[in-house]
């Protein structure tokens, strides 16, 4: 019981830091012009040098909320971490981690809704490039988005023994 706890709480940590660093990094599209490669992410576009990622007006709002839904994914991801310590050592044995797979769940879900707009909205266009591709950043919410539903999943399931 103690090595599933101990790999669920490794998982946990790795899908944390996954989804910090999807979410910072700027390469969610990857294209190439003739300056090199150009590469998007939900906050710049970077060539040699970053600037601010250009929007048409009408995507404006899907992008916020991009933004948005990915920085809730975060902050409930690392609730959820806090819950699991906090319960771990306050609940009862035979008691469930209803508490910590709820939080993950609703992380789970932001994490769709991000990722769905965003393939829904913005793949396959980056600004000044040719043949564009999904970057590691996108991929890699991707992952979290399958890891947090099968740690949340878990949560619900496992008991403290």
């Amino acid at each position: 019981m103690l090595v599933l706890l101990a790999g669920i709480f490794v998982v946990h940590i790795a899908t944390v830091i996954m989804l910090f660093v999807s979410t910072i990094a700027n390469v969610w599209m990857v294209g190439s012009s003739s300056f090199g490669t150009v590469s998007t992410g939900l906050w710049l576009l970077c060539n040699k040098t970053c600037m601010q990622l250009p929007v048409r007006s009408q995507d404006e709002a899907s992008l916020k909320a991009v933004q948005a839904f990915m920085i809730l994914s975060i902050i409930f991801s690392v609730v959820a971490l806090v819950l699991f310590i906090i319960q771990l050592f306050t609940l009862e044995k035979g008691k469930r981690f209803y508490m910590t797979g709820a939080v993950m769940l609703v992380c789970w879900m932001c994490i769709l809704i991000a990722v769905s707009i965003y393939t829904a909205r913005f793949t396959g266009t980056v600004v000044y490039s040719t043949n564009p591709h999904h970057g590691y950043c996108f991929i890699l919410a991707w992952i979290c988005f399958c890891f947090s539903f099968v740690i949340g999943i878990l949560y619900l399931v496992l008991r403290k023994k």
